[in-house]
């Protein structure tokens, strides 16, 4: 039986469900897939087949004591990396312990996974996870791999050279993460890197139009930090609000934006208009996204967001900005809009538009905008389906992935005494 010892950021995560939805279609097909959380995870039920086998923030002293000796006894072998942290690129200091950090979590993360038989190692983003994985691939002598998405490769890609030419392959969600990787890391091999798409839950029923609603609703959905720039968006509130536009913003997400963004709001008259909800449980995002006129994304950077492929799935009229793989869910004027990016003009231009068109008293403009918001479900169930794309992500990995053909392990004496 092939076995994978599966490795992101947090197992399970509020806000990254497609990890344990790739761990269940992995195990589906007959993979036994070992959970492991970097960071300490929020309570789990008892019995929750999400909860992870390993969590490596909370780790024994002694682990680390043997991780210690581990390494000094592994130096050779380690060195590669040790030299890429220590005296390649130009990181800064604070960088660079880190990077010596995880390169002993990465010897803990080994000893962890000692005598499980593992035959191969898959992380999900490309933070300070996959170097940990990648250490621990080196020491066990067994393969990983890694998904990417967006911020870890285009604002926070530390390392990320090693890490792609380490890797035996890497997923990505979107054809513009691919030709950048290929175009910015020319020395790693095109055809390791391949493009998995994300994708959510297809909702069987028909758009509804919310063309006499009043007011008009602007709805965003996000964690809030500074990559998501919902200041952005408050400052193209105040610009509809010059405008004469009645209108309310809802904001459903928290973070340590909360008290910036507030103060905007206050500063910007916005009180009456702008909400900051806080963190809205999955099973109600549903009302609010049929309750919006238009969900908006302000991001700086993003990979392809889930949260346009479900506002997409319900019918509803999405605006973000043209970056990164956004153009590949999101054909502007005829599944959705698109503003120029870092341009707050355009986008309360879109914004003022999409309102003239709802309260318009032409059929043509109320047909224009039925048609929009179907052929959004279209691009949904067709291309970005969830269970479409899980099925498709297990067998890209799967053809990729081999179980060992012996039944020793991979860990060398060294290892195996430690």
């Amino acid at each position: 039986m092939l076995t994978v010892a599966y490795l992101a950021n947090q197992i399970p995560s509020p806000t990254e469900h497609y990890v344990t939805d790739e761990i269940e279609e992995l195990r589906r097909r007959g993979a036994r897939v070992i959970a492991c959380s970097a960071r300490t995870p929020a309570v789990v039920q008892p019995g929750d087949t999400s909860r992870p086998e390993i969590v490596l923030q909370k780790l024994h002293p002694l682990i680390f004591c043997r991780a210690l000796w581990l390494l000094l006894s592994k130096v050779d072998r380690l060195w590669p990396l040790f030299r890429r942290v220590i005296l390649g690129g130009n990181e800064s200091p604070a960088t660079r312990i880190k990077g010596v950090a995880h390169t002993l979590l990465g010897a803990c993360f080994a000893l962890r996974l000692k005598g499980q038989q593992v035959d191969h190692i898959h992380v999900h983003h490309g933070y300070f996870g996959s170097w940990i994985a990648m250490v621990a691939g080196r020491l066990l002598n067994i393969p990983f791999s890694m998904t990417l998405h967006g911020s870890d490769l285009l604002l926070h890609g530390v390392y990320l050279d090693t890490k792609l030419e380490e890797c035996s392959f890497c997923l990505t969600i979107s054809e513009f993460n691919r030709c950048f990787l290929i175009q910015k890391y020319p020395q790693v091999r095109d055809d390791k890197i391949l493009v998995s798409r994300l994708g959510v839950e297809v909702v069987d029923k028909c758009p509804v139009s919310s063309n006499e609603r009043s007011p008009f609703t602007l709805l965003s959905v996000g964690r809030l930090h500074s990559t998501k720039d919902h200041a952005f968006l408050i400052r193209a509130c105040i610009q509809a609000q010059r405008a004469g536009v009645d209108f309310q913003c809802l904001i459903a997400g928290e973070g340590p934006e909360r008290r910036h963004l507030e103060s905007l709001i206050e500063e910007g008259g916005l009180a009456g208009r702008v909400a900051l909800l806080g963190h809205v449980p999955k099973e109600k995002m549903s009302s609010l996204y049929e309750g919006a006129d238009v969900v908006v994304l302000t991001s700086r950077s993003e990979g392809i967001p889930l949260v346009l492929m479900e506002a997409m799935a319900h019918g509803r009229i999405v605006l973000a900005p043209a970056i990164t793989g956004i153009p590949e869910l999101i054909v502007h004027g005829k599944n959705g809009f698109l503003f120029q990016p870092g341009s707050v003009a355009d986008c309360s231009e879109q914004l003022l538009f999409l309102y003239s068109l709802m309260r318009s008293k032409d059929l043509a403009d109320a047909g224009c905008l039925d048609w929009i918001r179907h052929a959004a479900q279209i691009q949904v169930r067709q291309n970005f389906n969830r269970k479409i794309n899980l099925e498709a992500f297990a067998s890209l990995f799967l053809e990729r992935v081999e179980p060992r053909k012996d039944s020793l392990p991979h860990e060398d004496l060294v290892l195996q005494q430690i």
